[in-house]
């Protein structure tokens, strides 16, 4: 018994220091090595050929991968593209074409104005101000790091001109020292915030009182 149980011990000792000195590391020829080889993909990271393997290499495999949706698709729920592309540096003809194109989304209803004054706030709030009056935390009436003020939504009359298609084609390419709100905003809140600056400026001519007060603000932004 004992003889066998030395048998065994050099037997396992002897399979077990084969095995160290040979582990495989490479699979050899592998089907479908894009299925095989996992890899963790990033949102609109682009892949080069430094990144294939070599089995993908010799099997002609050219894999392309960027998370981008297919050109031409729209998600569920957003609106159209805006017909109208940004100007190039120097030019303004395409965003003197922008004053035709008409609001698609049709008026507020009382949860949407809500929610698209807390996106106001949070957006568009740090320059313009939380009452809209171009006093935002970024001038501070002049003590703060801007030493322009940015525009007064509600008393500019460059602004109050401004239609809804202009107003929409600064917040969806930025206008002046505005950058673009593109990457922040879906088409479908960016042309409800217009909506909702445009009811902002018919309340301050002595229209129909806004659906939101702003000096309410911290309590909208807490919801």
């Amino acid at each position: 018994m004992k003889k066998l149980s030395v048998i065994v011990t050099i037997f396992i000792t002897g399979a077990a220091l084969v095995s160290c000195n040979s582990v495989r590391r490479d699979p050899g020829r592998v089907y479908m090595p894009d299925m095989f080889y996992s890899r963790a993909y990033e949102t609109y990271t682009q892949m080069d050929s430094t990144q294939f393997t070599e089995n993908e290499a010799e099997a002609g495999r050219k894999i392309f991968y960027n998370n981008q949706p297919v050109a031409g698709t729209i998600a569920r729920g957003e609106d159209l593209p805006f017909p109208i592309a940004k100007d190039k540096q120097g030019d303004t003809t395409n965003y003197v074409a922008a004053k035709l194109i008409e609001n698609p989304e049709p008026p507020l209803t009382d949860a949407q104005a809500t929610e698209i004054h807390r996106l106001y706030l949070i957006n568009c709030g740090i320059c313009h101000g939380a009452k809209m009056d171009g006093n935002g935390p970024l001038y501070n009436g002049g003590n703060g790091p801007f030493s322009a003020a940015p525009k007064n939504l509600l008393g500019d009359p460059i602004v109050l001109a401004m239609p809804e298609g202009q107003m929409f084609y600064s917040i969806q390419y930025g206008k002046g020292m505005m950058g673009s709100y593109a990457s922040q905003l879906s088409r479908k809140q960016r042309w409800q915030l217009v909506h909702y600056i445009k009811a902002r400026q018919a309340e301050a001519k002595g229209g129909k009182p806004s659906i939101v007060d702003v000096a309410d603000s911290t309590a909208v932004v807490a919801n």
